[in-house]
Protein backbone atom coordinates (compact mmCIF):
# COMPACT_ATOMS: atom_id res chain seq x y z
CA UNK A 1 0.00 0.00 0.00
CA UNK A 2 1.25 3.58 -0.66
CA UNK A 3 -0.47 6.45 1.27
CA UNK A 4 -0.20 10.22 -0.42
CA UNK A 5 -1.00 12.98 0.67
CA UNK A 6 -0.87 16.73 -0.93
CA UNK A 7 -0.49 20.24 0.05
CA UNK A 8 -0.48 23.66 -1.28
CA UNK A 9 -3.05 24.22 -2.89
CA UNK A 10 -4.94 28.03 -2.63
CA UNK A 11 -6.62 31.18 -4.50
CA UNK A 12 -3.67 32.85 -6.69
CA UNK A 13 -3.79 35.37 -8.68
CA UNK A 14 -3.77 35.22 -12.88
CA UNK A 15 -0.06 35.04 -13.43
CA UNK A 16 0.80 33.85 -10.02
CA UNK A 17 3.05 30.63 -8.70
CA UNK A 18 1.73 28.13 -6.53
CA UNK A 19 4.12 25.03 -5.41
CA UNK A 20 2.33 21.41 -4.44
CA UNK A 21 3.53 18.91 -2.23
CA UNK A 22 2.71 15.13 -2.44
CA UNK A 23 4.36 13.25 0.21
CA UNK A 24 4.80 9.73 0.06
CA UNK A 25 4.74 6.88 2.88
CA UNK A 26 4.28 2.70 2.54
CA UNK A 27 5.57 0.70 0.10
CA UNK A 28 7.54 3.57 -2.17
CA UNK A 29 10.15 0.59 -3.06
CA UNK A 30 6.89 -0.33 -5.73
CA UNK A 31 6.20 3.58 -7.13
CA UNK A 32 7.27 3.32 -11.28
CA UNK A 33 6.06 6.95 -11.61
CA UNK A 34 4.56 9.92 -9.84
CA UNK A 35 2.30 11.73 -11.63
CA UNK A 36 -0.08 14.96 -11.14
CA UNK A 37 -3.56 15.42 -12.89
CA UNK A 38 -6.70 17.67 -12.64
CA UNK A 39 -10.04 17.80 -12.46
CA UNK A 40 -11.82 20.91 -13.01
CA UNK A 41 -15.85 21.40 -12.40
CA UNK A 42 -17.87 19.28 -14.89
CA UNK A 43 -14.96 18.24 -16.83
CA UNK A 44 -12.67 14.85 -16.51
CA UNK A 45 -10.09 14.12 -15.02
CA UNK A 46 -7.17 14.97 -16.95
CA UNK A 47 -3.10 14.20 -16.84
CA UNK A 48 -0.91 17.26 -15.88
CA UNK A 49 2.49 15.92 -15.19
CA UNK A 50 4.58 13.01 -14.66
CA UNK A 51 8.56 11.85 -13.37
CA UNK A 52 9.30 7.88 -13.38
CA UNK A 53 12.24 6.35 -11.68
CA UNK A 54 14.82 7.65 -13.42
CA UNK A 55 13.72 11.36 -13.13
CA UNK A 56 12.35 11.47 -17.13
CA UNK A 57 9.61 13.84 -17.09
CA UNK A 58 6.49 14.85 -19.33
CA UNK A 59 4.29 17.19 -19.02
CA UNK A 60 0.54 17.83 -20.59
CA UNK A 61 0.81 20.26 -23.78
CA UNK A 62 -1.49 22.90 -21.87
CA UNK A 63 1.42 23.49 -18.96
CA UNK A 64 4.50 22.83 -20.51
CA UNK A 65 6.73 25.78 -19.82
CA UNK A 66 5.21 26.51 -17.07
CA UNK A 67 4.79 23.84 -14.80
CA UNK A 68 7.74 22.00 -13.56
CA UNK A 69 7.53 18.46 -11.72
CA UNK A 70 10.90 17.38 -9.29
CA UNK A 71 11.44 15.14 -6.54
CA UNK A 72 12.89 15.15 -3.42
CA UNK A 73 14.04 11.70 -2.98
CA UNK A 74 14.90 11.59 0.78
CA UNK A 75 12.11 13.17 1.68
CA UNK A 76 9.75 10.69 -0.64
CA UNK A 77 8.03 14.25 -2.16
CA UNK A 78 7.28 15.04 -5.58
CA UNK A 79 6.60 18.75 -6.13
CA UNK A 80 4.53 20.85 -8.84
CA UNK A 81 5.75 24.03 -9.31
CA UNK A 82 3.25 25.91 -10.77
CA UNK A 83 4.15 29.62 -12.40
CA UNK A 84 2.15 32.07 -15.26
CA UNK A 85 -1.05 30.81 -13.37
CA UNK A 86 -4.47 30.79 -15.82
CA UNK A 87 -7.69 30.75 -14.20
CA UNK A 88 -8.29 27.48 -16.49
CA UNK A 89 -5.54 25.86 -14.65
CA UNK A 90 -8.53 26.14 -11.89
CA UNK A 91 -9.02 22.85 -10.27
CA UNK A 92 -8.59 19.44 -7.49
CA UNK A 93 -4.71 18.98 -8.16
CA UNK A 94 -4.63 14.80 -7.40
CA UNK A 95 -1.32 12.79 -7.30
CA UNK A 96 -1.12 9.36 -8.56
CA UNK A 97 1.77 7.05 -7.64
CA UNK A 98 2.13 3.98 -10.46
CA UNK A 99 2.95 0.68 -9.99
CA UNK A 100 3.21 -2.46 -11.78
CA UNK A 101 -0.07 -3.83 -10.02
CA UNK A 102 -2.46 -0.59 -9.12
CA UNK A 103 -2.65 2.99 -9.11
CA UNK A 104 -2.78 5.49 -5.70
CA UNK A 105 -4.40 8.59 -5.20
CA UNK A 106 -4.03 11.47 -2.84
CA UNK A 107 -6.91 13.28 -1.29
CA UNK A 108 -6.61 16.34 -3.98
CA UNK A 109 -5.80 20.09 -3.18
CA UNK A 110 -7.94 23.03 -4.67
CA UNK A 111 -6.10 24.97 -6.89
CA UNK A 112 -8.10 28.89 -7.98
CA UNK A 113 -6.82 30.99 -10.28
CA UNK A 114 -8.94 34.40 -9.81
CA UNK A 115 -8.51 37.72 -9.59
Amino acid sequence: QVQLVESGGGLVQPGGSLRLSCAASGSIFSINAMRWYRQAPGKQREFVAQINKSGDTNYADSVKGRFTISRDIAKNTVYLQMNSLKPEDTAVYYCNAASSIRNYWGQGTQVTVSS
